[in-house]
């Protein structure tokens, strides 16, 4: 069976942290499109940022997400943008598996409190300010998140993963 699973939602939402779970129970390689962009660039995500812009990191995160394409069998936990750019999310639909992890604001806003410093989005975003923050930039995502195939929300465990890409087996 080929596996290709595309891990979308906001920062925070857990696709790094779930991708992981996934490849510790089915075998499956878990990748994270930073990450890889991080290992590409030779920089962090917030030095891209700082020293060559959004519009340089979108390009960027384009092209290592079409990386992808030569690749079978992966789990990717996308950037919480990717899916908002170019043809990202019909491209990942056209691909693969896509799954939309959206966790309430408040727990994403917990979460990502400690380390808004690594976050470049939310850096300068007062603590008190994330959960409109965050509440707007779902809003103005939900138009790309909503064409992942499947959509977890609420209670999310190993197991709704896991039967989303082991169907009847």
């Amino acid at each position: 069976m080929l596996y290709r699973i595309f891990l979308i939602g906001l920062m925070g939402s857990g696709k790094t942290f779930w991708s992981e779970k996934i490849y510790q129970q089915s075998g499956i390689p878990a990748y994270d499109l930073d990450k890889e962009i991080e290992l590409s660039e030779g920089k962090t995500i917030a030095s891209i940022f700082t020293e060559k812009g959004e519009a340089y990191f979108r390009q960027k995160e384009n092209e290592v997400l079409k990386s992808f394409a030569c690749k079978n069998n992966f789990i990717l936990s996308t950037g919480g943008g990717a899916p908002c750019y170019f043809d990202n999310m019909d491209w990942m639909n056209r691909a693969g598996v896509t799954i939309w992890i959206d966790e309430p604001i408040n727990i994403i806003v917990e979460r990502l409190k400690p380390e808004k410093s690594q976050r470049p989005l939310i850096a300068q975003v007062k603590d008190e300010d994330l959960p409109i923050f965050f509440s707007d930039m779902r809003n103005n995502r939900k138009q790309f998140y909503s064409k992942a195939k499947y959509h977890l929300t609420g209670k999310i465990s190993l197991e709704n993963f896991l039967e989303i890409i082991s169907p009847n087996e």
